[in-house]
């Protein structure tokens, strides 16, 4: 019984978060096809310029309490309160902060109107302090339905906004108000969603118990974020704010299709996982199974992405977005296998390896900024190939590290994964081959999907894949009920 209470949960998360995270990457391509319409290169190179600051400050503030809390097997009032007063007092002092910085950071990258759009843009902190603990709640009970709900509702209200402002010339204010509103919708909802509620009794010292778990998560987040936005920073400095547009597309249409998939795993794979803590032999098989259904949509989602790249970019965009297509095919092909990475790391949060992860991202972050400063003479393409190497490489690394919490074998995982990559692949060289003279955009986008889909699906139907029976005959229940 516990065992089909656990197969429900797990099959539920994972329907309520590929829902939400389907219809929210939807929406986000729609107002992102307008803004793109309307938009430059430029302009979402002048927010990508403020990308890191903002990172790092979001990950100060949240200081890996979601995590902390998630691992707590009994969790009282008082711990969810503390997390509250602390990230939101630092929200207000992490804008004050910024806000009388913002001169120096326009200064840095020669740009004085970034003084006032950096004070808008963090607001942020301000409106995103209020929901971490309310966040964390919602994620510890599996409540996916509800975060569901309020991603949604905050992505439609966010997205109108930012398209009104747009078209109104308002350029890459609205890209930032977009983003402030988004936060703010949704700290507003999850206060609203989460049955506890903070009280007035600011007492910090739950804190510290949880600080020895989360110390090493903010020191490896804020790591990971100077290593994940460090391309914007250096294109913002030496090359000009549109060469760092056409990176910024490329990178954003790559990360929704990843955000489906990785937000669709990992928003229940660490509460799934400690709920097995205590049977090693069964959190393997939970695991792997992840690991295979990570596989089944991540390898024809994201290699499709980039097997359709130039159409896509050519037709909903417009053909001046063209430059950043060679940068979406780079990145889709990190964004297939992408989900490993997160998958272990989020295997080492459930054992409370929180010092290999910060060992690990220091590792993998220090080889990418040297990568990016040798192969910076080379050209923007070439950092970009060797970046995304660096991440191909660290997923060997994680796999090494959660070895020694239990007996998982690389060749195990290889065989969860190479049967969908090699399905994949032999799926669009057959489709790419079968329409190679065909020259019109729109006809030739249409096939590529629709052949790919069809083709994909019948040969996974004709091997009996598991993995693809189960979603089959869960979803059909679902929609029966």
């Amino acid at each position: 019984m516990a065992e089909q209470t656990l197969k429900e949960k797990t099959a539920k998360g994972l329907f309520w978060g590929g829902l939400s995270n389907g219809v929210q990457q939807l929406l986000n391509a729609l107002f992102g096809l307008v803004l793109a319409r309307v938009l430059d290169a430029s302009d979402y190179g002048m927010v990508g310029m403020l990308a890191i600051f903002s990172a790092i400050a979001s990950t100060i503030q949240e200081s890996g309490f979601t995590a902390a809390l998630t691992n707590q097997k009994e969790i009282k009032h008082k711990d969810y309160n503390a997390v509250f007063w602390f990230s939101s007092l630092t929200g207000v002092l992490f804008y004050l902060v910024l806000f009388f910085c913002a001169p120096l950071i326009a200064r840095f990258y020669d740009k004085p109107e970034l003084i006032g759009l950096s004070r808008i843009a963090f607001l942020g902190f301000l409106f995103g302090g209020f929901g971490i603990a309310s966040s964390a709640y919602l994620f510890k009970t599996l409540m996916i339905k509800e975060r569901a709900k309020i991603d949604m509702i905050s992505l439609v209200c966010s997205g109108l906004i930012g398209v009104t402002l747009a078209l109104n010339g308002f350029t890459y204010y609205g890209i930032a108000v977009q983003n402030i509103t988004y936060i703010g919708v949704g700290s507003l909802l999850k206060f609203i969603y989460a049955p506890w509620k903070p009280t007035f009794q600011m007492d910090l010292h739950p804190l510290k118990l949880m600080f020895g778990f989360s110390s090493k998560l903010i020191l490896t987040n804020i790591f990971t974020q100077i290593s994940n936005n460090i391309f914007s920073v250096v294109l913002g400095k030496f090359y000009n704010p549109q060469q760092l547009g056409f990176y910024s597309q490329g990178q954003k249409w790559m990360g929704m299709g990843h955000q489906l998939i990785g937000g669709m795993i990992c928003g229940v794979a660490q509460p799934v996982l400690v709920q097995v803590m205590d049977d090693r032999e069964r959190q393997v098989l939970v695991f792997r199974k992840m690991v295979r259904f990570g596989a089944f949509i991540s390898f024809p989602a994201m290699l499709g992405l980039a097997f359709v790249a130039k159409e896509f970019i050519w037709i909903l965009l417009g053909e001046k977005w063209l430059d950043s297509v060679p940068f979406l095919q780079l990145f889709c092909i990190w964004g297939a296998i992408g989900y490993l990475s997160q998958l272990y790391v989020n295997l080492l949060m459930v054992h409370s390896r929180s010092d290999i992860y910060l060992f690990g991202m220091i590792f993998i972050g220090l080889l990418q900024i040297i990568v990016v400063w040798v192969l910076y003479p080379f050209g923007i393409f070439n950092m970009v190939i060797g970046y995304i190497g660096v991440y191909l490489l660290g997923i060997l690394f994680w796999h090494h590290s959660v070895k020694k919490e239990l007996p998982i074998k690389l060749i195990a995982v290889c065989k969860d994964i190479v049967p969908y990559l090699v399905i994949s692949l032999s799926v669009f060289g057959v489709v790419g081959y079968m329409l190679r003279t065909i020259s019109d955009l729109y006809i030739l986008l249409a096939l590529k999907i629709l052949l790919s889909s069809i083709l994909y699906v019948l040969i996974l139907f004709l091997l009996k894949s598991t993995i693809f029976i189960e979603a089959i005959s869960y979803l059909s229940s679902d929609f029966k009920k």
